[in-house]
C-alpha cells in the first residue's frame, strides 16, 4: 500500500495508558483486575507523566491525526524528535509564571522501544565539491539519529501503527579525529554538543525564533526520516522482481509526505539532494518526484510566526541545501517571469529568497513551490491563505490550494475524558458514533426528550463536582459547583485575547460592587495556558489574571457570585479534566487570526456552549449547529479590514464606554496591584496605543453577548437543549473526517474500515 509519512516537530501526546486500554477495548477488564488487587486504576493513571512534546494546537493535531490514521487503517507513520525535555512545567509564584524543566523521562517511558539497529547518520556543516562524477558534500560533522518507536493503536480494529521519534547520539569518534591530539576528556565531554540537538522543545507557539539549534533540529528530523523512507521504499518488493529497487519513478505512488507547517520544509531540498546527488536521478525528474511526494499544511497567517532563515546560517550549516534552494528558486522565478514579463515586483514577492540587509529564506514559499497540495486548516483560514498570504501563488496554480478543516479524535476527547456523556449518548443511538461521529446527528430526535435532557444535565453536573473536588484537592481553591463554569484554556497570546476576558471579569465585578443586593448569575471564570518564556506581554497577561483573581476572590461583597481562577500548568491531562466540566467555552480571537482552533471542538462535543467570534472553525461550528445556537459576537474579517483601512483608535472606545474606561483606569491606577501600582502600565499602554488585535473594538459586543449567556443560563432546560443541539451537530469535527479528506484528496489513498484479524486467529 501507499505509505503516509506525517512529519512534525511536535507530537503533543499526553498520557498513553488509558488511551491504549480504550482503543484495545480493555478498559473494563483492566479496571476490574486492578480493583481486585486492591488498587484504583484512576490513581494509577494519575502517576503517568504527560508526553508534552508539543506547544499547543499544532502538536495536539498531530497526535489526533495519528489516532485517526490508525483507526482508519492507513499505513501511516508519525516522525518527529524525542525531546528529552518537553514543554516546561508552569508554576505560578506570586502571580507570575515560573518555568521548570519537564524531565518526563526521569522514571523511564514504558511505551517506547529503542531501535538501535536502525540508527542513521545525519551530516552538518562541511563544504560542497563539484566533481565530474557529480556533487559531493564533504568534510561534514556527523550526528547519529537513534529511533524510538511508540505504538499507535487504532480503535478496536487490531491495527497498530508506529510513531518514530529520533534522538541524537554522538558517534564514538566524535571530536577524537586525528587533529585532536591531546584532550581526550574534553573531547568526550563535547559529545554533549551533538546530543543537545534532541535535548529540548522550543517553547514558542505561533512565533519564529531563528536560532541555529532549532534549524539543526529541523534538519535532523528530516534527514533521518528521509533515509528511513527511502530504505523502506527500496526494500519493499511491491510485486516487482528486483531484489532492491533503484528506479524512483514509482516513488510518489508509494510514498506521501505531509509537512506539518514549514518546520520540516527541508524535506524538499533534502529529497532533491538524495535523488540528484546520491541516486543520480535527472534534476527535472527529481523535481517532479519531489513535488508529487510532498504536501504542505499551513497553520498560521501571523507574520511573526513565518519561518525566515538567514542565508548566512544555511551557508554554514547546510551548504548543499542552500545551492539546491537557489537553483529551485531560479527555476521557479524563470517560470513566473515567462508568465508575467516585466513584473519585477511580482518576482520579488514570490521569491523563496528575500533580499534585504539580511538575506533570508522564506520557508513557506519553498513549501508552496515544492508541494503538489497546500492546505489551510479551516475554510476561513484557507480563504485567507488563497486571497492574501499566498495570493500570487494561488493565481499561478489555483489547483494546488485546498481546505482541510481540523478535527479532534472522539476516542480521547469524548470516550476517554467524558465516559458519562458517552454512555448516555450510546444508550440512545448505539456505539457507532465512536468511529463515525456524524451519527451524533441522531440525537436531534431527542432534543425534547425529558429524560435525555435530564441525563445530559446530570452528567455535566457530576463532571463539575468532580472537577471542583480536583481543584480543591490540588490547588486548595474552593469553587461554587452550581455556578457557570466559564472557561478559556489555550496558549496565552495577544491574538487569543485573554485580555478581553479579563475586561469582562472586571466589568462583572464592578457591577456586583455597584449593586450588591441585585441577583447575579454566579460564575467561575477559569483561564489557563502557558506563555512562551520570552514573551513579555503574555507573562504580564498571566500576572493580570492572577491579580484580578486576588482582588475579586477576596472581596466579601462578591461572595460566591464571581470567582476568577488561573488554571496552573494547563496541559493535555488537565484539558481532559476541565473540558467535560465546562459550561461556557471562550473562543474570542480577533477575526482572521486563529487559523482553526481545536479546543473549540472539544468543548462543543463535551456539552459546553461557545461564545466566540467568526474566526477559524467557529465559523463552521456555527454553520453546523445554527448561528443562533452559539453566542457569536464582534467584528467579522471584513469589519477588521475596514477598521484597518480607517485606522484603529482605541481611545475612541475608551472615551465612549464608561464601563470600559473604569476597568482600564482600575488596571492602570494599581487597583489590582496595590503593592506595585505601575505594574500593568505596559499592558494598558499596549491596549491604548498599539493593540494589533483591537480588544476595545469588540468590548461592547462581547459584554452584551455575555449578558445573553447569563439570560439563557438562568433557564437550565433551554440551556441543556442548546447543549444537546451542539453535541448533535459536532460530528463534522472528528479528525476521522479530516483524515479521510487528506487521504482521498491529497495522498490518493482509500481508508479501509476493515478490522484485521487479531494475532491469535489465523489470517485468511
Amino acid at each position: 500500500p501507499q505509505r503516509i509519512y506525517y512529519l512534525s516537530l511536535e507530537f503533543y501526546m499526553g498520557r498513553t495508558l488509558q488511551n491504549t486500554m480504550v482503543n484495545l477495548g480493555l478498559q473494563n477488564a483492566c479496571d476490574e483486575a486492578i480493583y481486585q488487587l486492591g488498587l484504583d486504576l484512576e490513581e494509577l493513571e494519575e502517576i503517568e507523566e504527560d508526553a508534552g512534546l508539543g506547544n499547543g494546537g499544532l502538536g495536539r493535531l498531530a497526535a489526533c491525526f495519528l489516532d485517526s490514521m490508525a483507526t482508519l487503517g492507513l499505513a501511516a507513520y508519525g516522525y518527529g524528535i524525542r525531546y528529552e525535555f518537553g514543554i516546561f512545567n508552569q508554576k505560578i509564584v506570586d502571580g507570575w509564571q515560573v518555568e521548570e524543566a519537564d524531565d518526563w523521562l526521569r522514571y523511564g517511558n514504558p511505551w517506547e522501544k529503542a531501535r538501535p539497529e536502525y540508527m542513521l547518520p545525519v551530516h552538518f556543516y562541511g563544504r560542497v565539491d563539484h566533481t565530474p562524477e557529480g556533487v559531493k558534500w564533504i568534510d561534514t560533522q556527523v550526528v547519529l539519529a537513534m529511533p524510538y518507536d511508540t505504538p499507535v493503536p487504532g480503535y478496536k480494529n487490531n491495527t497498530v501503527n508506529t510513531m518514530r521519534l529520533w534522538s541524537a547520539k554522538a558517534p564514538n569518534d566524535f571530536n577524537l579525529q586525528e587533529f585532536n591530539v591531546g584532550d581526550y576528556i574534553e573531547a568526550v565531554l563535547d559529545r554533549n554538543l551533538a546530543e543537545n540537538i534532541s535535548r529540548v522543545l522550543y517553547p514558542n507557539d505561533n512565533f519564529f525564533e531563528g536560532k541555529e539549534l532549532r534549524l539543526k533540529q529541523e534538519y535532523f528530523v528530516v534527514a533521518a526520516t528521509l533515509q528511513d523512507i527511502i530504505r523502506r521504499f527500496k526494500s519493499s518488493k511491491f510485486g516487482c522482481r528486483d531484489p532492491v529497487r533503484t528506479c524512483f519513478e514509482t516513488f510518489p505512488d508509494k510514498v506521501a509526505i505531509q509537512l506539518n507547517d514549514t518546520h520540516p520544509a527541508l524535506s524538499i531540498p533534502e529529497l532533491m539532494r538524495i535523488l540528484v546527488d546520491v541516486e543520480k536521478v535527472d534534476w527535472d525528474k527529481a523535481w517532479e518526484i519531489t513535488k508529487r511526494t510532498c504536501a504542505y499544511t499551513n497553520h498560521t497567517v501571523l507574520p511573526e510566526a513565518l519561518e525566515r532563515w538567514p542565508v548566512s546560517m544555511f551557508e554554514k550549516l547546510l551548504p548543499r541545501h542552500l545551492e539546491i534552494i537557489y537553483a529551485l528558486n531560479q527555476m521557479h522565478l524563470d517560470r513566473v517571469a515567462a508568465l508575467y514579463p516585466g513584473d519585477i515586483d511580482r518576482l520579488r514577492r514570490m521569491s523563496v529568497i528575500e533580499e534585504g540587509d539580511c538575506k533570508r529564506i522564506n520557508m513557506a514559499h519553498l513549501c508552496v513551490i515544492g508541494s503538489h497540495a497546500v492546505n489551510g486548516v479551516a475554510r476561513i483560514h484557507s480563504d485567507i491563505v488563497k486571497n492574501s498570504v499566498f495570493k500570487d501563488f494561488y493565481e499561478l496554480e489555483p489547483e494546488k490550494f485546498q481546505n482541510k478543516t481540523n478535527g479532534i479524535t472522539p476516542r480521547r476527547w469524548l470516550l476517554l475524558c467524558n465516559p458519562g456523556l458517552a454512555d448516555v449518548i450510546a444508550e440512545k443511538i448505539g456505539e457507532g458514533f465512536i468511529t463515525d461521529l456524524s451519527q451524533l446527528k441522531k440525537l436531534l430526535d431527542f432534543i425534547n426528550n425529558e429524560t435525555f435532557i435530564r441525563d445530559v444535565a446530570k452528567v455535566k453536573q457530576e463532571n463539575k463536582l468532580k472537577f471542583a473536588a480536583y481543584l480543591e484537592e490540588q490547588y486548595k481553591v474552593k469553587i461554587n459547583p452550581s455556578s457557570m463554569f466559564d472557561v478559556q484554556v489555550k496558549r496565552i497570546h495577544e491574538y487569543k485575547r485573554q485580555l478581553l476576558n479579563c475586561l469582562h471579569a472586571i466589568t462583572l465585578y464592578n457591577r456586583i460592587r455597584c449593586e450588591p443586593s441585585k441577583s447575579f448569575v454566579p460564575r467561575t471564570i477559569m483561564i489557563g495556558g502557558k506563555a512562551a518564556p520570552g514573551y513579555h506581554m503574555a507573562k504580564m497577561i498571566i500576572k493580570l489574571i492572577t491579580s484580578i483573581g486576588e482582588v475579586i476572590n477576596n472581596d466579601p461583597y462578591v461572595g460566591d457570585k464571581l470567582k476568577v481562577i488561573f488554571l496552573e500548568n494547563y496541559r493535555v491531562s488537565l484539558a481532559e479534566k476541565v473540558i467535560p466540566a465546562a459550561d461556557l467555552s471562550q473562543q474570542i480571537s480577533t477575526a482572521g487570526t486563529e487559523a482553526s482552533g481545536t479546543g473549540n471542538m472539544k468543548f462543543m462535543v463535551n456539552g459546553a456552549l461557545t461564545i466566540g467570534t467568526m474566526d477559524g472553525a467557529n465559523v463552521e461550528m456555527a454553520e453546523e449547529a445554527g448561528e443562533e445556537n452559539l453566542f457569536i459576537f464582534g467584528m467579522r474579517v471584513e469589519d477588521v479590514e475596514a477598521l484597518d483601512r480607517q485606522g484603529y483608535n482605541a481611545r475612541v472606545y475608551y472615551e465612549r464606554l464608561p464601563e470600559l474606561r473604569q476597568a482600564i483606569d482600575q488596571i492602570s491606577s494599581g487597583f489590582f496591584s496595590p503593592r506595585d501600582p505601575g505594574c500593568f502600565r505596559d499592558v494598558v499602554n499596549m491596549l491604548m496605543y498599539h493593540d494589533r488585535f483591537k480588544v476595545f473594538a469588540d468590548y461592547e459586543a462581547y459584554i452584551k453577548c455575555q449578558g445573553q449567556v447569563d439570560q439563557l443560563f438562568m433557564d437550565p432546560r433551554e440551556w441543556t437543549k442548546k447543549v444537546i443541539r451542539n453535541i448533535a451537530c459536532s460530528g463534522k469535527f472528528s479528525s476521522d473526517r479530516t483524515i479521510m479528506e487528506y487521504a482521498r484528496e491529497i495522498w490518493g489513498v482509500e481508508p479501509s474500515a476493515t478490522k484485521i484479524p487479531p494475532p491469535n486467529l489465523p489470517r485468511d
